[in-house]
């Protein structure tokens, strides 16, 4: 089987359980760019820089200049907060600066958490715009100058103003998105490059992404497949499961009614599929919850986004790793708290056995002229 390619994950709230304040560690660019130093040294091929409290912009920036062009920032962005001319112009001279390393996490969010920007779509319609969005970005990170009239967006001579800002990547900067309902699987089969997806029972996802795969093939496109998943991995199950408690037993009852209060009404169907997991409920032991040996959907009781986690031994978690490999996933993103010391452990233990060296080199968008990963 292939090596995959393995992503870990940075964010500035970082810790132990960083969901509460006492499990938050002080950190400052100097940590955060040490921890991306630390994520390429260990053979990961870049990040997740996910939405959170600190823009990723700045972020990104700061920790492409601080690695060199083995580490490949993914940045969550939302479609529609900026003109798309604005973020294709923010992202060719993103690649021009850092060596043509960006890559773009396609977030669609939510009605509610959008209305906060001043964005007003449903959700069949935030996917309407999505595709329309992410096809001009397209054509403008590719060199393309050119007149767009569409439902959303009415552009004249789009791209002129930085024709001189060549493409870097070829064909385009790419895109990695995670949709799970009908019109976001629709806008990942035309549009993506990498179709994300959170962790599920494997039963589950084989029958999402042959759903994928189906659209896909009537645009005439295959996608890689990459999964978001948390580790918690040990020398132990036991240990493993153990470590698990501690984080139920952490989390306050103030940050449960939080996470699962603020998600009232969520008209994300990622979101739903996750909580249909757990029900809402917060178990007195973390294994009640186990829907897959080794799967825990535990996560997204107290923490935004994807919420499901592998907890075991290394054989263990390479043993779920591989079953989703067989699956058709080609790329990891993944991630334990806190990051740094995780990611040591995951580096040492689970990587080798996935056939992950450093200086790993794959497929997707490359630097126009070179194959692979420049190191």
């Amino acid at each position: 089987m292939p090596a995959p390619e393995v992503l870990w994950y940075i964010i500035p709230r970082e810790g132990a359980y960083p969901w509460e304040p006492d499990g938050r560690r002080q950190v400052d660019l100097g940590y955060l760019s040490h921890l991306a130093a630390t994520v390429e040294r260990l053979g990961f091929t870049g990040a997740l820089l996910a939405t959170d409290l600190y823009d990723v912009w700045p972020l990104g920036s700061a920790l492409a200049a601080s690695t060199s062009t083995a580490f490949k920032p993914l940045l969550a962005v939302h479609p529609g907060l900026i003109s798309p001319t604005l973020l294709a112009k923010m992202a060719l001279s993103f690649d021009t600066l850092f060596g043509g390393r960006l890559r773009f996490n396609v977030v669609n969010g939510s009605t509610k958490s959008l209305q906060e920007y001043g964005l007003h779509v449903g959700h069949d319609e935030r996917y309407e715009l999505s595709a329309e969005y992410w096809s001009i970005v397209k054509r403008l990170t590719a060199g393309e100058i050119f007149d767009h009239k569409g439902r959303f967006y009415d552009l004249k001579d789009a791209g002129a103003s930085f024709r001189d800002l060549k493409p870097v990547q070829d064909p385009h900067v790419p895109l990695w998105f995670g949709g799970s309902s009908a019109p976001g699987i629709e806008m990942a089969a035309e549009h993506v490059d990498v179709y994300l997806t959170w962790g599920e029972p494997p039963h589950l996802l084989k029958e999402k992404l042959d759903r994928v795969r189906e659209r896909a093939a009537a645009y005439g496109r295959t996608l890689r497949v990459g999964l978001r998943l948390h580790l918690i991995v040990r020398d132990t199950e036991d240990e493993a499961w153990a470590a698990a408690d501690r984080l139920l037993d952490v989390t306050s009852e103030a940050t449960y009614r939080r996470q699962l209060g603020d998600r009232v009404g969520e008209d994300g169907v990622g979101w739903q599929r996750q909580f249909r997991q757990h029900g809402g409920k917060v178990p007195a032991r973390a294994r009640e919850l186990e829907t897959h040996p080794n799967l825990w959907p535990g996560m997204s009781l107290f923490r935004p986004g994807p919420g499901t986690a592998v907890v075991g031994s290394t054989a263990q978690v390479v043993e779920r790793l591989e079953e989703y490999q067989d699956l058709g996933v080609d790329t990891f993103i993944l991630s334990g708290n806190p990051l740094l010391e995780e990611a040591y452990r995951v580096a040492e233990t689970v990587l080798p056995a996935l056939g992950v060296v450093r200086g790993w080199t794959g497929a997707g968008c490359t630097p126009r002229g070179r194959e692979g990963i420049i190191t």
